[in-house]
């Protein structure tokens, strides 16, 4: 799977080990020249590398998909990992793999907004 992984998302502990589990991963926290770039901005690099946005930041990033689906504005997906903290490394872990399980297909993804939490 592509992904982007949004700044407070790690790269090194959570980007490394999905890299090293065979995905494509692009991390914004290790990247300089990403620092400053807007969430839309953000969503558009995704969209234009065809990469599933994974972020944190529910609440931003919700209301940006909603406008895009508004204005009939397309994205490669979005993943929002909701009640976890930045430092959840494990819980981001499984939560995503859990996540890319089920839509395992970079195409199934395209203009869906996965809401993915912990475990029962």
């Amino acid at each position: 799977m592509r992904l982007l992984l949004d700044a407070h998302v790690s790269g090194p502990r959570v980007g490394a080990r999905l890299a090293a589990d065979g995905h494509d991963v692009r991390p914004v926290d290790q990247e300089r020249e990403l620092e400053g770039y807007s969430d839309e901005m953000l969503l558009a690099l995704s969209t234009s590398e065809d990469r599933v946005l994974v972020t944190l930041d529910v609440g931003d990033f919700a209301q940006i998909a909603q406008r895009w689906a508004a204005d009939a504005r397309s994205h490669a997906g979005l993943t929002l990992l909701v009640g976890m903290g930045h430092s959840e490394f494990g819980t981001i872990l499984e939560a995503l793999g859990r996540a890319l399980a089920v839509r395992p297909d970079q195409a199934a993804w395209h203009n869906r907004v996965a809401f993915t939490g912990r475990s029962n």
